[in-house]
């Protein structure tokens, strides 16, 4: 069955509408990868969902097509880290369909200024003044929120539409068919995704959020990113370039 990079399945036409008439765009290793999931119930569900809020006139973050932004930046086959948020940000401007990345301009949101402040202890690297990570995704890191989409201002809106289901099962396919990656949980939420990895073919590091009311419980000194380029040299994978410089 061909695939296009527009993520172009027929019954998303009135959502390609009613989302600012733009179709959200997917690499098409992801339309392979994920075909059983697009054609379950449940996806029907969170398309229902979306296009419904949207004629009531409520503003959903990201536009819409940056929704699977993560996925079309970060091809199946480029994969080597994921680093697991939770839901978009909600603020006007934030969003852009990567887990904890704000498009430029957009200044940078605490828990990521944590980030990158651990990021300059652990390797030195400057902290940036930017908080776009799509350098990091275009490398491999796959920057995915385990809910795809929010309602404006009100965090965890979307939290029970039916994205979870949808990236579990991402998480889980991944797990699957590929060897080697490098999960980042960060936070108990992330941690409980724990379940759908197999420890044995990949590997995983966790700690505490990076969240500033829970970062100087174990996120700060936590030395993932530098692990993560260990564990890909070990594995003779060019290393991360976490600088965005």
């Amino acid at each position: 069955m061909p695939h296009t990079k527009v993520f172009d399945l027929t019954d998303f036409k009135n959502l390609h509408q009613a989302m600012e008439k733009v179709q959200p765009k997917l690499d098409k290793s992801w339309l392979t990868l994920l075909e059983e999931e697009f054609q379950k119930p449940y996806f029907s569900q969170i398309k229902q969902f979306l296009l419904t809020e949207k004629k009531k006139g409520k503003k959903i973050y990201p536009p819409g097509k940056l929704i699977f932004n993560a996925f079309d930046t970060t091809p199946v086959d480029n994969v080597k880290v994921v680093i697991l948020g939770q839901d978009p940000y909600h603020g006007p401007g934030q969003a852009h369909g990567l887990s904890f990345s704000v498009p430029d301009g957009v200044k940078p949101p605490p828990s990521l200024k944590n980030i990158f402040k651990e990021i300059n202890t652990s390797l030195g690297t400057p902290i940036p003044i930017k908080g776009n990570l799509e350098p990091w995704a275009k490398q491999g890191v796959f920057l995915l929120n385990a809910v795809l989409t929010v309602e404006a201002r009100t965090p965890a809106s979307h939290k029970s539409i039916g994205w979870e289901q949808f990236t579990d099962a991402v998480i889980r396919k991944l797990s699957e068919h590929k060897e080697g990656l490098i999960f980042m949980l960060w936070g108990n939420f992330a941690k409980g995704k724990m379940k759908f990895i197999d420890t044995e073919k990949h590997h995983v590091l966790s700690s505490t959020h990076p969240s500033p009311f829970s970062a100087h419980n174990g996120f700060f000194g936590n030395n993932h990113f530098k692990k993560t380029n260990e564990l890909l040299e070990s594995m003779g994978q060019a290393p991360i370039d976490w600088s965005l410089n």
